[in-house]
């Protein structure tokens, strides 16, 4: 995992059919980064939705989340329309997982994204960061108190 007060590493990567999102353009904002598994894996759907039950309340601290994976954009497509997701996944697919290494949450021998979070503060700076085991669910708590840190600050 990268160290904190690290400058999160730019990338751009697909999150619609048709759209890609830079980690640039969310400047200002406080961003979340959840990298996991895969789509439609039990733990990673847990996880995911109840991230998708606090985006309410990541969002009353100036954050936004992002779920990413190896997987490609018309599998993530499925599963967010599936889900109703009201946050973004993005599509680690193509060189399969680069920002996922960029992150040091990438499984060689599984190919996949390793159950990592990040939290990045408005100036692009890791702030906070948890490694999960594989079939572990992280939970929302870790995310909320890192958030309620950075503005007692």
């Amino acid at each position: 995992m990268l160290s904190i007060g690290t400058e999160a590493p730019e990338f751009v990567l697909v999150s619609t059919t048709n759209q890609s999102l830079s980690l640039s353009s969310l400047r200002g904002k406080k961003v979340i980064l959840a990298f996991y598994p895969a789509d439609w894996s039990p733990t990673c759907s847990e996880q995911l939705d109840l991230y998708n039950e606090s985006v309410l309340l990541f969002q009353k601290h100036n954050a936004i989340l992002l779920g990413i994976s190896v997987d490609g954009k018309w599998c993530h497509r499925a599963f967010s329309e599936k889900k109703s997701f009201d946050f973004q996944l993005l599509a680690d697919f193509e060189p399969k997982g680069a920002v996922s290494r960029k992150y040091e949450a990438f499984e060689e021998k599984e190919g996949q994204s390793k159950r990592a979070l990040y939290l990045i503060d408005e100036n692009g700076i890791i702030q906070w960061s948890l490694l999960s085991p594989k079939n572990f669910n992280p939970g929302a708590d870790g995310i909320m108190i890192a958030l309620k840190a950075m503005e007692s600050k």
